[in-house]
C-alpha cells in the first residue's frame, strides 16, 4: 500500500505538469480559437533559455525570470502578431498546420543551436526526500503538485474575480460583443497569449530537471497535454488539472504494476474512452462557437 501512494504521489506530480501544459491549450483556444501544436516545443524553448543565461552566469531564479521576460516577448506577443494574427482569417486548420510547421522549425533550430545531446537541468527543490507515515516523497514532486495547484486555481481566481480576467472571458465569449462593451480585445487577447508563455516558462522550470534539455522534449510533452485537455474539456482550465493529473497518475500505475511498456499508451487510451462517452470532456461544457 506504502508503494501504492508513493507511485500516486508521484504521478500527480507528473501530470499536474502536464496540466500546466495543458492551461495553455485551453485558454488560447477559449481566447483566440487556436490550438497550438507547437506547445511542447514552448515547453522546450524556455529550458533552453534558462540554460543559456545560468551559462552566462546567472543562478537558476535570476534565469527564469529574465526568461519570463524573453518568452512573454517572443512566445507570447511574437506568437500572436506573426503566425496567430495574420492566419486567423483563413480558420483553425490553416493555423493548425502554421503551429505544426512552428513545431519543426523550433525543435530543428535548437537542434542546431544546442546540439543532439540532452543536457541536465537543475531542481529548483532540491533533492531530499521526505517521509510522511513510512510513504516517501520528494521535494521535487511534493513542490511540483503544491505550485501546479496554486496556478491553475490561481488562474481560475484571476479569471473569474477580477475585471481584467472578466474582461478575457468576455472576450473569448464574444468578441463582437466586447468591443461594442468597451473592452480592449487586442490587449485582452495579447494578456491570453502571455499567460500561455509564462505557463510554458513555468512547465519548462518544473519539468526539465525530469527529461534533460533536449530538443525533442517536447514532442511527448506536447502530446500528453493535448489529451489531457480534451479528457478534462477543453474549455474549462480546472479540466486541464484534472486531465493531466488522471494521465499521470495512470501512466505511473501502469508503468509499476501492468508494464513500462504500455505506460506511454495510457493516455491515448483514456483520450479514446473519453471521446467515446464524454465528448466535451469530463468537465467540458457543450459550447457555440463561430465558423
Amino acid at each position: 500500500m506504502v508503494d501504492f501512494f508513493q507511485v500516486v504521489i508521484s504521478g500527480m506530480a507528473t501530470g499536474s505538469i502536464y496540466a500546466l501544459a495543458a492551461l495553455g491549450f485551453t485558454l488560447l483556444w477559449q481566447a483566440s480559437g487556436t490550438i497550438n501544436f507547437a506547445t511542447g516545443e514552448f515547453v522546450m524553448l524556455p529550458a533552453f533559455s534558462m540554460l543559456a543565461f545560468m551559462s552566462l552566469g546567472a543562478p537558476l531564479i535570476l534565469s527564469f525570470f529574465l526568461t519570463l521576460a524573453v518568452a512573454t516577448l517572443v512566445l507570447g506577443w511574437g506568437f500572436k502578431r506573426t503566425i496567430v494574427d495574420p492566419m486567423r482569417k483563413f480558420g483553425v486548420m490553416p493555423l493548425v498546420v502554421a503551429t505544426i510547421g512552428l513545431s519543426l522549425i523550433m525543435r530543428s533550430g535548437t537542434q542546431i543551436a544546442f546540439g543532439a545531446q540532452a543536457l541536465p537541468f537543475p531542481n529548483i527543490f532540491g533533492y531530499e526526500v521526505f517521509d510522511f507515515a513510512g510513504v516517501k516523497v520528494s521535494a521535487s514532486d511534493l513542490g511540483t503538485l503544491v505550485v501546479a495547484m496554486v496556478v491553475v486555481f490561481g488562474l481560475q481566481v484571476f479569471l473569474q474575480r477580477t475585471v481584467t480576467g472578466r474582461a478575457m472571458q468576455a472576450v473569448a465569449q464574444n468578441t463582437e460583443s466586447a468591443e461594442v462593451l468597451g473592452i480592449n480585445v487586442s490587449r485582452m487577447t495579447f494578456y491570453t497569449f502571455a499567460i500561455n508563455a509564462i505557463l510554458a516558462s513555468l512547465a519548462a522550470l518544473l519539468v526539465t530537471p525530469l527529461y534533460l534539455a533536449k530538443f525533442d522534449m517536447g514532442i511527448s510533452l506536447g502530446l500528453k497535454a493535448f489529451l489531457a485537455a480534451i479528457i478534462g474539456g477543453f474549455n474549462n482550465s480546472r479540466g486541464a488539472l484534472l486531465g493531466g493529473i488522471i494521465i499521470g497518475v495512470s501512466e505511473n500505475l501502469a508503468g509499476t504494476y501492468v508494464s513500462s511498456s504500455y505506460r506511454d499508451g495510457v493516455a491515448l487510451a483514456l483520450f479514446l474512452l473519453v471521446i467515446l462517452f464524454k465528448p466535451n470532456g469530463l468537465l467540458g461544457l457543450p459550447t457555440e462557437r463561430k465558423v
